[in-house]
């Protein structure tokens, strides 16, 4: 009911952010004003933001290595891990080709026929991290304590994965280490509720600041492309939950409606970290055991980003089209298996998406300032990705537990218990 209810509260914010950013764009509709007072307005925002990424690094640590401890076997690590991987290849193979698909079909950028840009043209992105090379040097850390500072949850899942495995081969003397560590879990749950209760806060600064400096009318000018890149994250989710219903009949509902709340939180602040901890209580209660929840998760956010992949190709195809520049098929498959590449382990990385999307688009010869097409459009597109990620992520967790044999309850199961848990708060009332 507590869930519930906070789910209406942001929902009611996210509303009222609207208007209050419509009133505050209509009276003040001078650029530089509005930015100055959508940037006080969205102060809120960001200490609420820089509150998740305060409990972030600790969260991930403690709830994987726990799990990882808990497991005791490597090989189970490992054998779960693959897994896990194989989903995530599927999944990301499966969005990227959705969203070419519909970006060949409708066509958002056709008719633009808009002149090649100026060479000098840059989107300020730093686009120089992300070589092959690089990618696999920057998923160890040279300092654990510098990747709990700079928030790198790649970097953080291989210390807990090594940490966690330690602690098993250790034995009886590493109890009172994997003990104290899960005590910490524990505290920081806690303390994940206190800042949960400032979603709504968050959610209202975050709308009223968008609108306030892009106002509505954006979206009627870049309306065709935002409609169809939304119903594109519609038939994904329709996909994910044809899946789901393939592993889990008629209960993947009830994981959908259990993940309505970081879905929304996800939404509503263009950020997929905000939303991890209530994934991670969310997944508890569907069942999944906390050990799988805490080991795929993590790895999710840095592998399978099914909204973000969507996007990735879809904006780059957007870009060809804008430009009248065709792309033959070969391009294209060549596109997405750099698009493929490129895309993983963004997590934590400022406007990931659009710096994949540049990394990408001068291996197929297409001009980098075309991003600055879709930069003034991209905090509508973050809050869909960042939304379908959360749907992506919950069920990957839920399928690796059900490959893992965890026997979820029945329908009637689940039934009784809900009863049960009703009539327990009438009792308390």
């Amino acid at each position: 009911m507590r869930s519930q209810r906070l789910t209406t509260v942001i929902v009611i914010g996210m509303i009222l952010g609207i208007g209050v950013g419509y009133a505050c764009h209509t009276v003040w509709p001078d650029k530089a004003t509005a930015t100055a007072i959508a940037g006080y307005i969205s102060l809120f925002t960001d200490i609420f933001l820089r509150l998740i990424k305060m409990i972030i690094a600790p969260l991930v640590f403690s709830t994987l290595m726990v799990g990882v401890a808990h497991m005791g076997d490597p090989k189970t690590v490992g054998r779960i891990g693959g897994k896990a991987l194989l989903w995530f290849v599927c999944a990301s193979l499966v969005s990227l080709l959705l969203g070419l698909l519909l970006v060949d079909f409708l066509r958002p950028g056709e008719n633009l026929n808009l002149p090649l840009p100026n060479i000098g043209a840059t989107t300020n992105l730093n686009v120089s991290s992300l070589s092959l090379k690089d990618f696999v040097t920057h998923l160890v850390p040279s300092s654990v304590v510098m990747a709990m500072a700079n928030n790198e949850i790649l970097q953080i899942v291989i210390f807990s994965l090594f940490f966690g495995v330690a602690c098993a081969a250790a034995g009886e003397r590493a109890h009172p280490i994997v003990r104290l560590i899960e005590d910490l879990s524990h505290v920081i749950l806690t303390l994940t509720g206190y800042i949960m209760a400032l979603a709504p806060i968050a959610v209202f600064a975050s709308m009223a600041a968008i609108v306030t400096t892009q106002g509505l009318g954006i979206l009627v000018t870049y309306g065709k492309f935002v409609a169809e890149f939304y119903l594109g994250l519609v038939l994904l989710w329709s996909l994910l939950l044809v899946a789901g219903f393939v592993f889990f009949g008629r209960r993947v509902f009830r994981l959908a409606g259990l993940v309505k709340e970081p879905f929304l939180l996800a939404f509503s602040t263009a950020s997929s970290e905000a939303a991890y901890p209530k994934m991670m209580d969310a997944l508890t209660r569907f069942p999944i055991s906390r050990k799988i929840v805490s080991f795929v998760l993590p790895m999710g956010y840095s592998f399978n980003l099914d909204g973000s992949m969507m996007y990735c190709s879809f904006a780059t195809m957007f870009i060809a089209q804008a430009y009248n520049i065709p792309l033959p098929v070969s391009q294209q498959v060549t596109m997405l298996l750099v698009l493929m590449l490129t895309s993983k382990g963004i997590a934590g990385v400022p406007r990931a998406s659009l710096v994949v999307v540049a990394a990408t688009l001068p291996s197929i010869n297409l001009p980098e300032a075309g991003l600055l097409l879709i930069i003034g459009i991209d905090q509508f597109l973050d809050m869909g990705r960042s939304a379908t990620n959360v749907i992506g992520n919950s069920l990957a967790t839920a399928v690796v537990a059900k490959w893992e044999g965890e026997r979820l309850p029945s329908d009637a199961a689940l039934a009784a218990s809900d009863i049960q848990v009703a009539s327990d708060i009438q009792a308390a009332k």
